[in-house]
């Protein structure tokens, strides 16, 4: 997705998001749509009001990493889950990046399963929305439905007191959330598993575009498929559509139609966390606010 250690970070109706059970307008659930980035895991509520957010996203310890979790915040979880709390700061986990729960290699996908439900446990103790993970792939010449059915044990075997929010990928062409057509077909599996409830949907705006899906309509395809999206990561992209290049960029300054990236910020109506380069993020988060009304 997008490698923290260069610095640059390369729901609807079923979403944790509730805000009681008064009907709102459109034009109301835009504006309290909750914004935020991906920020430090040492001070994140710190470091998403200093960019004007009200979410943060973190990893918690390596992302690039099969070690378990790691909470670095000074009293450990319980006291980032009161903080956020008090702060009015929504907390969401990435899942390290070498999880690929759809592998037919015992030796990728056992240990990643065993990690994931790690993670989703240490989310849950923070007090995390939810916790996203990448859709993962196969090697070139594998059965795709392996891969789809290994999604399918994946959640069958998870304990999952939050959501599980499977996000789409830029490239790979064997990959299990790239395309829609593997969403529908991803979504088909998971949903003869036990749990299937709380699996959601990440979409990433960088990863659609890289990915050959259509920017501006992709969030009502997405919608078709899953029957709702829980989190948006809004970036721009550095490469043409269709590269499958993952390479994040501030909102703007990259190859997505401003007017498409809008339109799916309004389409998906959830909370938004930007992936960009930190000393951008403010002013990714103030056009983000700007074109959700």
């Amino acid at each position: 997705m997008w490698p923290e250690r260069n610095g640059v970070f390369g729901g609807g109706g079923n979403s944790p998001y509730g805000r009681g059970d008064r009907i709102k307008t459109k034009e109301n659930r835009m504006s309290s749509t909750r914004v935020g980035a991906h920020v430090d895991q040492s001070d994140p509520i710190g470091s998403a009001q200093s960019v004007g957010g009200n979410v943060a996203q973190i990893f918690l310890g390596d992302p690039q990493s099969y070690k378990g979790p790691v909470v670095s915040y000074p009293g450990g979880s319980a006291a980032l889950r009161v903080a956020a709390q008090e702060a009015g700061v929504d907390l969401y986990v990435h899942a390290p990046y070498p999880i690929n729960v759809a592998s037919t290699n015992n030796r990728i996908r056992i240990p990643g399963r065993k990690l994931l439900q790690e993670h989703v446990t240490a989310a849950a103790e923070i007090g995390a929305r939810g916790i996203v993970v990448h859709g993962g792939h196969l090697r070139v010449g594998e059965d795709a439905a392996a891969g789809f059915d290994n999604w399918r044990k994946c959640i069958d075997g998870l304990d999952l007191p939050i959501p599980l929010l499977i996000e789409n990928t830029a490239g790979g062409d064997n990959a299990m959330a790239r395309r829609l057509a593997a969403i529908e077909q991803l979504w088909e599996a998971i949903g003869r598993a036990e749990g299937a409830d709380q699996v959601g949907f990440c979409l990433d705006t960088c990863h659609a575009h890289a990915g050959g899906n259509d920017v501006g309509t992709v969030a009502d395809r997405v919608r078709a498929i899953t029957g709702r999206i829980d989190l948006v990561h809004a970036n721009d992209s550095r490469d043409d559509f269709g590269s499958g290049a993952d390479r994040h960029t501030g909102i703007g300054s990259g190859h997505i139609d401003p007017g498409a990236l809008g339109d799916v910020l309004r389409a998906a109506g959830a909370p938004v966390v930007v992936e960009t380069p930190s000393q951008g993020q403010a002013d990714d988060i103030s056009w983000v606010r700007a074109h959700l009304s």
